[in-house]
């Protein structure tokens, strides 16, 4: 979506970061440095770091959109942004009726659709959101239930959804579906996985899309080439990029 306000053109990026508790969606965030990101912590947990980068505790969605219209950093965070529904859903559990799925739904997408009409070009806003399998074993970005399923298709709302997995002590970004899981990115973003650094992440994706008028984070740009170079050297020997 485009819209122009004053010769302003707007048009933010949402991206889902999608993982089960402890696949490392928040230790992602540890390169960052305090002046880059901004951390809207729903459930008011501690970071698993030692490194202090400022958050908000227990937003919820009117901090959010409130802060967001008014962004003084380029790249913030929603941690973890299953809450906000869950919260919502809480709060309303005496109330009968299918309307307050609706609504849930409703919330939900209209932040993502914030993000995307009313934030600057260059900002980008990570949603970290955990999964849950269906019944035919799919995975997919964790709702509440078939009710509030029937209405959004979380996925759907984002042009690039990355799996953080962990296996023993590695963790890893899995940037495209290999047909059972929903992650998906543009063509020749990413390599097929890679390392669960948020900040290389959100590195790549301002030089892919020119977010930062060619001009990018030295340093980064060493360690992307270096990442690709490794995992060139891997791929043949990898059975998960064949299917096996």
């Amino acid at each position: 979506m485009l819209q122009e306000t004053e010769g302003i053109e707007y048009m933010g990026i949402p991206v889902l970061i999608l993982g089960e508790s402890g696949s490392g969606k928040s230790t992602s965030l540890r390169n960052f440095e305090e002046n880059e990101i901004g951390i809207f912590n729903v459930a008011g947990k501690p970071l698993p770091f030692r490194k202090k980068l400022p958050k908000v505790d227990n937003a919820r969605y009117e901090k959010i959109i409130r802060t967001l219209s008014k962004p003084n950093l380029k790249a913030y965070v929603i941690d973890d942004s299953q809450y906000l529904m869950a919260f919502e859903a809480f709060d309303r559990a005496k109330e009968t009726g299918y309307g307050k799925f609706t609504d849930m739904a409703l919330h939900f997408r209209n932040l993502i659709d914030f993000v995307v009409q009313y934030t600057p070009p260059d900002v980008l806003v990570y949603f970290l959101h955990h999964t849950e399998r269906t019944e035919d074993g799919r995975l997919k970005a964790k709702t509440q239930g078939k009710m509030l399923d029937n209405q959004l298709t979380v996925e759907g709302l984002f042009s690039v959804v990355l799996l953080c997995v962990a296996e023993g002590p590695e963790h890893y970004f899995l940037t495209n579906s290999d047909g059972t899981n929903p992650a998906k990115s543009p063509m020749d973003m990413f390599e097929t996985k890679i390392d669960n650094d948020l900040k290389m992440v959100d590195t790549i994706i301002r030089e892919y899309w020119e977010l930062n008028g060619g001009k990018e984070n030295e340093e980064y740009k060493k360690r992307i080439d270096r990442t690709k170079t490794e995992s060139g050297r891997r791929k043949t020997n990898e059975p998960w990029r064949s299917g096996k």
